[in-house]
């Protein structure tokens, strides 16, 4: 135990009374099991079981939901790009409930007794443009409600936070109920943790072929990608969803490629920033001269290539020009920002990258162990609803664009564009309701699986909600 501040007087007030307290001894680590055994109940009186819960979900609706928002505030018309509707604040209100034109507030025994969701409105201020042609004006509103989101018990948005046990017995609650769990139409649920790998970090490895591979899994609030960098056949490739596919060996991204089109045009330098080894450079000479076979000697040549490799959009037709940069610069190792076009630092990060690859291809020891528990992270509730909020929220983005396009692309239209209408986000208004309006329960079963895989950010993982016994 760690003694800080005005604790240290209740130490003084012991000794004055004759007790002899070794402070050294207080502080030291606990060595022994048994007697770590013994500090659990007390851990548990200061923490609980469920903090952690509480605290990711607490942080997601007051700051990850407006990051999130924030990296994706602007839809833009492709037909008039004046056209826009933009997000300016995003909040979570209080649990309530819409019926017959009357807004009733929720309280988590009413929903327990009614067999509904204990959610509450997400709220946006949205500035947007209206009218058309030479008659177009700025307009701002404030607290459009585009979703529901469902609430967690002793969270900051719940009606129980900060009551105490007079108040909680009004609202039908156990005072020992420690919270951390949602009711969804009427049934108690629990997210459990997951376990995934770390985010923005790299991890070397080898595929099922027995190439060695340097992967990153790229987080960020805008976007989610994963890099795989891979030796194969005595040749390094990228591997990235937005070029071609795997199994095609004509479609294979060469890395001395995607390192020209970012600027580094001189084989000579990529070789002295993985290192001065020569066994660095001969892992390398493969890929070099590949390079040079399919005449990439300059970044506009690297361009040219790499558009080649792009796959096309299902609903487009024509190659949008310079889309190999946005690639580059947006998806290709998201985690590595590049401002004002400088892609210098994400080439040092790839040169990271290789010369990991190669030290795991000359030594076998430097491969990275998938299983290690420092490899990995734990997501709590906050984080995988974070993870489909971000998903939908892109989703009905793209919804409202593809709608503002039909609306502009009419030849004669009746009625005044308005961009903020309802009829913008689709047909169901709860269409950003990540826990309810997306999934299927079986409350029959103890244990429900839910599908936590936004094909958006191709995640291929399950989380089990545990029914909750009342």
């Amino acid at each position: 135990m760690v003694v800080r501040g005005n604790k240290t007087s209740v130490f003084d007030d012991l000794q004055e009374k004759g007790l002899e307290i070794d402070k050294q001894a207080l502080a030291a680590p606990v060595k022994n099991a048994v007697n770590k055994f013994q500090l659990i109940p007390e851990f548990l009186k200061v923490r609980g079981l469920v903090k952690q819960h509480l605290d990711s979900f607490n942080y997601f609706v007051s700051t990850q939901i407006k990051k999130i928002v924030q990296a994706n505030d602007l839809v833009t018309s492709k037909i008039d790009p004046s056209i826009y509707l933009r997000y300016k604040d995003v909040r979570i209100g209080k649990p309530s409930f819409l019926l017959d034109g009357v807004t009733d507030v929720l309280t988590p025994q009413k929903c327990r007794l009614s067999d509904i969701t204990y959610a509450a409105p997400i709220y946006v201020n949205i500035e947007y443009v209206t009218g058309s042609n030479n008659s177009k004006s700025t307009l701002t509103k404030k607290d459009v409600i585009i979703g529901r989101m469902p609430i967690m018990l002793r969270s900051c948005c719940c009606m129980l936070y900060g009551k105490d046990e007079e108040q909680l017995a009004k609202y039908g609650e156990c005072p020992l109920d420690p919270g951390g769990y949602f009711v969804v139409k009427g049934t108690e649920k629990v997210i459990l943790i997951q376990e995934q790998l770390s985010k923005n970090r790299i991890i070397i490895d080898a595929d099922k072929k027995g190439c060695v591979q340097a992967s990153v899994m790229s987080s960020t609030e805008e976007t989610k990608s994963k890099t795989v960098i891979r030796m194969e056949k005595e040749k390094i490739y990228l591997y990235l969803n937005q070029f071609g596919t795997k199994f095609d060996m004509s479609e294979h991204v060469p890395i001395m490629a995607v390192l020209k089109a970012m600027g580094m045009e001189s084989d000579q330098e990529v070789v002295q920033m993985i290192g001065r080894d020569p066994r660095y450079s001969e892992l390398l000479l493969s890929s070099i001269e590949d390079c040079v076979k399919d005449g990439i000697h300059t970044q506009s040549q690297a361009l040219e290539f790499l558009e080649q490799k792009v796959k096309r959009m299902p609903y487009s037709t024509t190659l949008e020009e310079g889309r190999v940069l946005g690639i580059l610069r947006d998806t290709f190792l998201a985690n590595v920002p590049v401002r004002q076009n400088n892609f210098r630092p994400k080439c040092i990060y790839v040169a990271v990258m290789l010369r990991r690859m190669m030290e795991a291809i000359l030594n076998k020891d430097a491969m990275d162990d998938k299983d290690y528990v420092g490899n990995k992270r734990l997501e709590l509730s906050g984080q995988n609803i974070a993870l489909l909020f971000e998903d939908l929220f892109k989703t009905m983005n793209d919804e409202a664009r593809i709608t503002i396009d039909k609306l502009l692309s009419r030849p004669n239209r009746s009625s005044r564009f308005d961009t903020s209408q309802r009829e913008m986000y689709g047909k169901d208004a709860k269409i950003l309701h990540p826990i309810v309006g997306l999934q299927k329960w079986e409350a029959m079963f103890p244990v429900v699986r839910m599908n936590f895989s936004p094909k958006r950010f191709r995640r291929s993982s399950v989380c089990l909600l545990r029914v909750n016994s009342i």
